[in-house]
């Protein structure tokens, strides 16, 4: 029952590297082999026997890439105030991940304190890498291009999405709130204001697209006992049948007086929670599937049960025995202690050491200046007091770190604000607190200058920047042209209209269920009364998503492509044997033969072969501005 979330985030845009061997040049730039080498590793999973042969394959992408985002930088694009601000946005929500010290800590868990007093209901389109990004790219300029023109968000990640659940609930996760997603998920979802979509974000798996659809205070928890009467496993019509009169039978027993505890502990298949009467852990938004979590919360009070409802695990009947709200109180100790336990179990946080003030003193090297610790504090004295002093004016300088220099109103302003013990009855020593002082300034230029330091850090801002860059300028120079010049797509309509054909086709309703039952069982209500297929869709719309429109034969499920379906008649069921995913289609009128497609029809193919066009001519500009010289040894030598 609990969800099984997409894997975590990690950037892969472009990947970086320690500098070695310059595999090629381009203009005056040099592209390092190991860079190429870990980004050819992440994006292809070729036989060693076709290595050398892919690795030149993708040189020729890579090449490519690496011109459009080098113009991108010669244009000025990394100065435009989004693009800074989106990276500054993305330093500041992961910068506390890799400072590993108690006040990270803190942050992440006032962070998390902060994000569980209100809950989001969150969408998703997922795009995943095949055996090459390219085709994922292009995929996800498609997804971008229709949000871009105010398609609907959910229609799309129905149609584009490549997560399967997609295709029945639109890309709808409910809602969420701190630690049900990954922190990088959650991070997206938390800095999307609602009503908006988020840019791409790439990981391991493939491109992800968020939208915030709504805001509403915390729910809280919600305390319950259950009964679940689990699908065994090759369960049949008949098996479930008995199980729902079974179902049926305790519900009834319930509302004559039975206990409900004690039929949980009889018939419960959830052997930890029929241990204990049925009671279960506090449900929170998700954490368990949508239609479980809807049930429980549509309890309107303790004491309430539910009727029988199945998920994929069974049937359930749900007692509501109490709520919890959430706490709103920030100073609440329990609390806060169990979101610090819950922050060093997630992976938000890194241990705390303190090596960042070694490695500061080590590498740029933490200078004081000239002067004693004693004349320092009888200066901090007067200072204090407010009595000027010779020698150690306010701007005299303390030490620097690097260039970065602390004066003395820095050490005074910090000492005014931290000098006195807490009750304030009596001040802390100054060398104490000039410790302190020194270590926290250490810190900070650790953490204002972390890409020095964090190969891992400065190799995810430099990714995120960069695929920032090199999804503005294709938006500039591609994108939005093709979507915006209709005289030009109308001419290369004209000029290739030969090529913008149906093959042989139907107007068809196509009919998606999340399980082959529930198709099979609709199919059969279709043959009695296909007109009524509307109807019939929409009593089962939790279930089923129906699409009517113009198909190729090919694209029919259940037709090869050759035999030509009749109007009236619906398609077999073709069943998908990975999640059990099924669809057929109700053919309403058939086109034996080819025919042109109307510009309208034929938009979206045109565009896209426009958009090839555009790019493929500004791809030879940018070889002609930076001419790129491939060194064959280094090549060769990475290839084997």
């Amino acid at each position: 029952m609990i969800k099984n979330w997409l894997p975590a985030i990690a950037l892969s845009l472009i990947a970086g590297s320690a500098s070695s061997q310059t595999l090629f040049t381009y203009g005056p730039h040099k592209a390092d082999a190991k860079e190429f080498v870990k980004a050819f590793d992440k994006n292809n999973q070729q036989s060693s026997t076709a290595k050398s042969k892919a690795m030149r394959e993708y040189l020729d992408l890579y090449i490519n890439s690496r011109l459009k985002i080098r113009q991108a930088y010669d244009l000025g694009y990394d100065t435009l105030p989004q693009i800074k601000a989106e990276a500054e946005n993305l330093r500041n929500q992961i910068v506390d991940n890799y400072m590993s010290d108690p006040d990270a800590i803190s942050r992440l868990t006032k962070e998390a304190f902060q994000r569980s007093q209100k809950d989001i209901h969150a969408a998703h389109i997922f795009i995943a890498f095949s055996s090459d990004t390219t085709e994922a790219g292009q995929k996800l300029a498609t997804v971008q291009k229709r949000l871009a023109k105010g398609d609907d968000f959910m229609l799309v990640a129905q149609q584009l999405s490549d997560d399967p659940a997609a295709k029945t609930n639109k890309g709808d996760l409910d809602y969420i709130t701190v630690f049900t997603l990954p922190y990088e998920f959650e991070n997206i979802l938390y800095s999307t204001p609602a009503g908006r979509y988020s840019k791409p974000y790439t990981s391991k798996a493939g491109y992800h697209i968020f939208k915030n659809l709504g805001e509403r205070k915390a729910a809280g928890k919600m305390k319950i006992q259950q009964i679940l009467l689990a699908f065994p496993p090759e369960m049949t019509e008949s098996d479930r049948q008995k199980m729902a009169r079974l179902a049926d039978s305790l519900y009834q027993r319930i509302n004559k007086g039975d206990d409900f505890g004690q039929l949980a502990a009889t018939f419960s298949n959830d052997y930890g929670s029929a241990a204990r009467q049925g009671s279960s852990p506090d449900v929170a938004v998700g954490q368990y599937e949508p239609v479980f979590e809807k049930t429980v919360w549509s309890l309107s009070k303790d004491g309430a049960i539910s009727k029988p409802f199945t998920t994929e695990h069974g049937y359930h009947i749900v007692k509501r025995t109490g709520w919890v709200p959430v706490v709103s109180n920030p100073a609440d100790k329990e609390n806060n202690q169990e979101l610090e336990m819950k922050v060093k179990s997630d992976d938000r946080w890194k241990t705390a050491k303190d090596f960042i003030y070694a490695r500061v003193k080590a590498n740029p090297g933490f200078q004081h200046g000239a002067y004693s610790n004693a004349a320092l504090w009888a200066a901090t004295d007067s200072l204090l007091a407010g009595r000027p002093v010779k020698g150690f004016e306010q701007q005299a300088e303390l030490f620097h770190i690097g260039d970065a220099v602390f004066h003395m109103s820095d050490w005074i302003q910090f000492a005014q604000m931290y000098r006195y013990m807490p009750g304030g009855a009596s001040t802390r020593p100054y060398p104490a607190l000039f410790e302190e002082f020194s270590n926290n300034s250490m810190y900070q230029y650790y953490r204002d200058h972390l890409e020095d330091y964090n190969e891992e850090f400065r190799n995810q801002m430099a990714e995120f920047r960069d695929g920032n860059l090199f999804f503005e300028i294709m938006q500039r120079e591609v994108w939005n042209r093709a979507q915006t010049d209709s005289a030009a797509l109308l001419s290369l309509y004209e000029k290739n209209k030969a090529q913008y054909n149906w093959q042989p086709s139907a107007d068809a309703v196509i009919f998606f269920s999340s399980d082959q039952t529930t198709a099979r069982s609709l199919a059969d209500e279709l043959k009695k009364n296909p007109a009524g297929w509307k109807i019939l869709a929409e009593k089962l719309s939790d279930k089923i998503v129906a699409d009517s429109s113009r198909y190729e034969w090919t694209q029919l499920p259940g037709n090869n492509g050759k035999n030509a379906p009749k109007p009236g008649t619906i398609t077999p069921l073709s069943v998908n044997q990975t999640d059990n995913t099924a669809s057929f289609a109700y053919i309403i009128k058939v086109y034996p033969q080819p025919g042109t497609r109307s510009f309208n029809e034929a938009r979206g193919l045109v565009m896209n072969d426009y958009q090839v066009m555009l790019e493929e001519q500004w791809t030879k500009e940018l070889r002609k501005k930076y001419p790129v010289v491939v060194d064959e040894k280094v090549l060769g030598e990475i290839s084997k």
